[in-house]
């Protein structure tokens, strides 16, 4: 049950996994700081080739801060740290590219880096892309050769640096990527480093971008940056990534909090960039890091995030699809983050599975059975378990948990309140932990559900789950179409009220849309939508003969012949 890609890999010879999905590599600065030079950055691209890394996917090596020594005020030109890097910068790129890596470097928004305001770096003054955009473009990427680069924001935030810059994340970001492009090179991957969740539009801007505050060699960061990402699978999509930040494996935290770190990075599609000196790298966290399997799902070429799912005895069960959309095969996570072990039963309905299940635990690289309905699990505190699962039939999705839908203008840096922005909250009262809030008062102020999907398409139950303790409007709308205005009262805002309506799904995927352009809608914990009794019949008159018709728990209906279809996963899927 390996993935393709590393199939057809290991056929042809070529590297193990083609670098389209998020970036993979060694960054400097997790463990040195701005205390590098190049003697150091060499012997960090001979060890990613000479201990295996590059053969499983690792590819670049991204110098973050420390290389600078100033800023020609005459000529604009940058200028490189003579003791550090005594060579330049493109000998150094010419040396990683010689390796059949690639290079990576940082830069700012603004005018000082985050390295000068916090590590005393007297030389990165005047160093950033504040009126320099198209000279540094130039510079790096056609002059050097770099392929990547990290943009922090320490010299745009008026909090973190000396001249009290205050700029405009968006125009900044905006200008750079647009002079990365005027430099000919279609190849960069821009990285977009503001703490938090900047706003929708980064998508447009960068290959990816961080959405927490840096993280640390403990494991309540790493606890907090999942925390934090668990509800932002909606903004992963079409190749461009969110970034959990680099990684700490290998450092000082446990085995278990290293495979969670490293799995849940894996399944989340965050960039992996190692943190640790690969020169000294323990042979146990080389392993972790060298797993193929856990690395697939990382790279897998459909881009997508694992999203929640359920949440069992205080774990968080997270799933995505692997290799081909709405197919039999699914990778899914079971999270545990409290200090005790837990055992969290899987159900897997809940996760569009039916009939037979085939697992494969992905940390230990063996296949374990096959099972039906549910399954059980014991996981350590901190731990995670990763499986691979193979589906008899492939189920149509009936539960979409808010925290799973995209607001149009979400964004992190400002008060939602006073900016009118939604936000998602944990609430242990909501199914899977959360609710989205905040919603309305625009129409960019929305809840979208852009992946509803319908085998056959037809008309479907939408039931909406909401809180809150006032009348509140919600504008109902599919594919683009209002379908109806609904007033929402659960009766309290810790309690959680339905109401439901009859719509019509189009064959493939359809776009699901709750919004209140006048003033606050309820908050939301999810939707269902399934088919109605009278699609049930219909499906069931077309196909009497010679079909199976199977509910949405996977029960057979009466008077229909033992193969077919589930009316969940549609005719793809012949039992």
């Amino acid at each position: 049950m390996r993935n393709l890609l590393f199939v057809l890999c290991l056929l042809t010879g070529s590297s193990v996994f083609a670098q389209n999905g998020p970036t993979m590599g060694w960054s400097s600065w997790n463990t040195y700081g701005v205390n590098i030079n190049e003697a150091l950055i060499k012997r960090q691209a001979d060890a990613m080739v000479s201990k295996g890394l590059k053969d499983v996917g690792f590819d670049h090596i991204n110098i973050d801060d420390g290389f600078f020594g100033g800023r020609n005020a005459a000529t604009g030109e940058l200028l490189i740290h003579k003791k550090r890097f005594p060579n330049g910068l493109k000998p150094l790129v010419e040396y990683i590219h010689g390796k059949g890596l690639k290079a990576g470097i940082y830069s700012d928004a603004g005018c000082n880096t985050c390295g000068n305001y916090y590590n005393g770096d007297t030389q990165s003054v005047n160093v950033g892309f504040y009126h320099y955009d198209q000279h540094d473009a130039d510079f790096y990427f056609n002059e050097c050769g770099f392929d990547f680069i990290k943009i922090d924001f320490c010299g745009g935030d008026a909090p973190q640096n000396s001249q009290r810059l205050a700029l405009d994340p968006q125009e900044r970001y905006t200008a750079i990527s647009e002079a990365i492009k005027n430099t000919g090179r279609e190849d960069v991957r821009m990285n977009v480093c503001r703490w938090n969740y900047p706003g929708t539009w980064v998508h447009d801007v960068a290959f990816s971008w961080r959405t927490t505050h840096d993280i640390n060699d403990s494991w309540n960061s790493v606890k907090g940056i999942l925390a934090e990402n668990l509800y932002l699978s909606a903004y992963c999509y079409d190749g461009h990534y969110n970034d959990m930040d680099m990684l700490e494996v290998g450092r000082s935290m446990s085995q278990e909090e290293d495979k969670t770190h490293f799995g849940m990075w894996c399944i989340m599609a965050s960039p992996l960039l190692i943190g640790c000196d690969l020169s000294n790298i323990k042979p146990l966290t080389l392993a972790l890091l060298k797993n193929t399997e856990l690395i697939a799902l990382n790279q897998d070429p459909l881009c997508l995030q694992a999203y929640v799912a359920d949440l069992n005895n205080g774990c968080h069960i997270l799933v995505k699809d692997i290799e081909t959309l709405h197919g039999n095969r699914r990778a899914f996570a079971v999270y545990n983050p409290n200090d005790t072990q837990k055992k969290a039963v899987v159900n897997f309905s809940k996760l569009d599975l039916g009939g037979s299940v085939k697992l494969r635990d992905v940390f230990n690289k063996n296949d374990i059975g096959a099972y039906e309905g549910t399954f059980e699990v014991n996981v350590p505190a901190h731990g995670t378990r990763i499986y691979v699962a193979e589906a008899e039939t492939r189920l149509e999705r009936t539960r979409y948990e808010a925290e799973t839908a995209y607001i149009s203008d979400y964004q992190e840096l400002l008060n939602n309140q006073s900016e009118k922005t939604g936000i998602y909250e944990a609430a242990s009262f909501c199914s899977a932990g959360f609710k989205a809030g905040w919603l309305g008062y625009s129409e960019e102020n929305d809840l979208i559900w852009r992946d509803v999907y319908s085998e056959n398409g037809g008309d479907y139950k939408l039931s909406i789950a909401f809180i809150s303790g006032e009348n509140r409007n919600i504008t109902v709308s599919v594919n683009g179409k209002t379908v109806q205005t609904i007033s929402a009262n659960s009766g309290g805002w810790q309690t959680v009220g339905k109401k439901s309506l009859t719509i019509q799904l189009e064959k493939g995927n359809n776009t699901i849309r709750l919004s209140n352009p006048s003033t606050w809608m309820p908050d939301i914990d999810y939707i269902e939508v399934s088919p109605t009794p009278s699609g049930i019949q219909d499906i069931r008159q077309s196909d009497k003969l010679s079909t199976a018709i199977y509910d949405l728990q996977g029960r057979q209906l009466p008077n229909t012949p033992k193969k077919g279809i589930y009316i969940q996963g549609g005719r793809k899927n012949i039992p």
